[in-house]
């Protein structure tokens, strides 16, 4: 492995339903057609399938599309097929800090053109449902990374933003490489580097743009105002927001991270890029 060879890691926020894994795939293809082509590529997918979990089917099509790594969150289990096959689904990352009973696996080592790229996802606790706490869990498995691979991200997929500010800075103290947060689907502006560590809030969403967090608007409006329990629907029209940051390293040291905002239309398959393209 060349140690100090420079490779940038793309990770897409939560992919929302159809029109998303869609939109995805077509910058992915367009960026193979470039000179800016990511070394390994990441994207939260807890959201892929119809805005609630993810089948089969749409994981082999994310991975035919080029992904290299797929992370998840609470609603990694809403399609209850997940039992069939995660096991067996050797791209899939679900939150670490689950049980060790729960099915697949929190943390993965991946080699792409002999680099090795570790990916450990995690949920955080404030607002979210039960789970182990993740501090001391990411901690431990992040140190027994550094023995295989100076390059480690973690996807955490949580709610407050204080509490992913606060363990983002605590796992920049002990040697991680990048911190991207999850799970709000609203991109934030406080892309930087810590302690050599690429870190952002988080990283958005990809869905419609004309929506509200990938949900269409006047079902979510509904369940808002009368409190019932309204089904939300994914929202379906173009264009397609791609939410997403590319981090730049150099064995296992964050030298750049850059937030992209990119609109896909895909009634004419034409890329919009949006004033919101910004790098630190």
């Amino acid at each position: 492995m060349e140690t100090n060879k420079e490779i940038k890691i793309l990770f897409f926020g939560d992919l929302v339903g159809k029109i998303a894994r869609k939109a995805v795939a077509k910058y992915i293809e367009e960026l193979r057609n470039s000179d800016t082509c990511p070394d390994f590529i990441i994207a939260n997918v807890e959201n892929a399938s119809h805005g609630f979990g993810l089948t089969e089917k749409n994981y082999n099509e994310l991975s035919q599309a080029g992904i290299d790594c797929m992370t998840a969150g609470n609603h990694i289990w809403d399609k209850k097929e997940i039992f069939n096959y995660i096991e067996g689904a050797e791209k899939l990352v679900r939150p670490i800090n689950y049980p060790q009973a729960t099915p697949g696996l929190g943390s993965r080592v991946f080699e792409k053109n002999g680099i090795k790229i570790a990916v450990i996802n995690a949920l955080g606790r404030v607002f979210m449902p039960p789970i182990d706490n993740p501090v001391d869990i990411l901690k431990s498995e992040i140190l027994k990374l550094k023995e295989i691979t100076p390059y480690i991200l973690v996807d955490f997929h949580a709610e407050a933003t204080a509490e992913k500010i606060c363990v983002g800075r605590y796992l920049s103290e002990i040697g991680l490489t990048a911190f991207v947060g999850t799970h709000t689907h609203v991109q934030t502006s406080d892309e930087k580097i810590i302690n050599n560590m690429a870190y952002i809030t988080d990283a958005g969403f990809c869905g419609s743009y004309d929506s509200v967090i990938g949900m269409e608007y006047l079902t979510s409006l509904k369940r808002l105002t009368t409190m019932l329990p309204e089904r939300y629907e994914v929202a379906v029209n173009p264009p397609c927001v791609i939410n997403a940051v590319e981090i730049s390293m150099v064995n296992g040291i964050a030298s750049a991270i850059k937030r992209i905002n990119v609109n896909v239309d895909m009634n004419n398959e034409e890329l919009e890029v949006n004033v919101e393209h910004n790098s630190v």
